[in-house]
């Protein structure tokens, strides 16, 4: 799993403290029952790990110092790509396997479209996130915006530091996962009077849970079984998922053309 240790962080390039929506110890807790769920299943110990980054979790799949790991879509192929692995399973949410992103905008700015971010700044969060970099540059392109050339683009860290960056106004547009920008609405982090969504992408594959290929044969089919079979409710609503389903590698072949086209 992975998520910036800390519940606060400093946007790097403006300076400015922002609060994050969780940490490291706050994702162990609320995943307990998985663990607990994991290790009955598969009768033996399971220690949960919350990477910095994804390019640490990354290079811990590639040095096998974990077995399983919850990567984003992007994430994951860089993995594929240095490391033997494998994607079995995804969540569900309204019944698919896919999920969108949003490009938003600051109000006040003045940026009520794409075509406006021309000129701003805009955040993103990790370099290897695929719903808070590659799919809403993907987006500004199709606008005939060029990162470095038509807008300066920031990386802050995390999904949600974006969103408050662009309500701070210290980035004027960003792009981030729509179910986590959704949520922040939700909670009363973040006021659809101050931020707008621009455009919602079109649908990518949800992010995978992967496996080192050389695991014993076995376990692999037994980890498999009890994703699969999953089905205890509470479990379930704090993964954020209805249910987990099979996926493959070639699911994620949209990601690998995607990120070909923009040379990422």
């Amino acid at each position: 799993m992975n998520a910036l240790e800390s519940v606060k962080t400093r946007c790097p390039y403006c300076g400015e403290e922002i609060r994050l929506l969780v940490d490291a110890s706050a994702i162990i807790k609320q995943n307990a029952g998985f663990k607990a769920y994991l290790e009955k299943s598969l009768h033996r110990k399971i220690e949960l790990i919350v990477t910095t980054d994804y390019s640490s979790m990354i290079e811990a799949m590639r040095r096998g110092r974990i077995d399983l790991g919850y990567f984003g879509p992007l994430s994951y192929v860089m993995a594929k790509s240095r490391s033997d692995i494998e994607a079995f399973a995804a969540k569900t949410k309204n019944g698919s396997a896919t999920y969108h992103a949003v490009v938003i905008g600051n109000v006040a700015a003045g940026v009520n479209s794409i075509e406006d971010i021309k000129g701003k700044d805009v955040a993103y969060g990790d370099q290897a996130s695929t719903s808070s970099h590659m799919i809403p540059k993907s987006m500004l392109v199709a606008h005939g915006l060029k990162w470095g050339v038509d807008y300066k683009e920031h990386f802050v860290g995390a999904h949600d530091a974006v969103a408050m960056a662009v309500q701070r106004g210290t980035a004027q547009a960003g792009g981030l996962s729509q179910p986590i920008f959704e949520s922040m609405v939700k909670k009363g982090l973040i006021d659809p009077a101050k931020v707008k969504v621009l455009e919602v992408s079109k649908a990518f594959p949800q992010y995978p849970w992967a496996m080192r290929s050389n695991l014993d044969a076995k376990l692999k089919i037994d980890v498999k079984k009890a994703f699969y079979a999953l089905n205890d409710k509470g479990i379930l609503k704090a993964l954020k998922a209805e249910s987990m389903v099979p996926i493959t590698d070639h699911d994620y072949d949209v990601v690998r053309d995607l990120k070909k086209d923009l040379g990422l």
